[in-house]
């Protein structure tokens, strides 16, 4: 049991601080320049921040959570599809673009965390992707 202890926690840590906007590995440094932007370096431990994939993963992640958390429990109560869209629509665009933006860089930073603990870099790029299939 100690072993699986053993992979997990680095894991779950390295996910933790990514959630943080803070560096997957010393947990110190920061691991945005701005908003989505990943600094080149961590400033605390200099290790190398950019090289971890995060892609169109992290969109496809904020989209399927907003989805099934919000957008479609919303679709339970009748005053959403009862009530003028003049009225509904603002309200509910507003909220998901809110909701959205602020999701998407903790997503991010925990899909970078997963990229570390699970040490995919883009080094490794020829090997997650369709193209070498061919």
């Amino acid at each position: 049991m100690s072993g699986m202890a053993e992979i997990v926690y680095p894991l779950f840590r390295s996910i933790g601080r990514g959630l943080a906007h803070r560096c997957p590995n010393c947990g110190q440094g920061r691991l945005y320049g701005r908003y989505l932007k990943v600094e080149p370096h961590c400033a605390n431990c200099n290790h190398e921040l950019a090289d971890y994939p995060a892609d169109d993963g992290p969109a496809y992640l904020t989209i399927l959570l907003i989805g099934h958390l919000i957008i479609a429990p919303l679709l339970f109560f009748p005053i959403i599809w009862r009530s003028p869209p003049q009225i509904s629509l603002p309200i509910m665009l507003t909220t998901l673009l809110v909701v959205a933006l602020s999701a998407l860089p903790r997503i991010k930073g925990g899909w970078i965390g997963l990229m570390y603990a699970l040490q995919v870099t883009r080094r490794d790029e020829h090997l997650h992707t369709a193209d070498a299939a061919d």
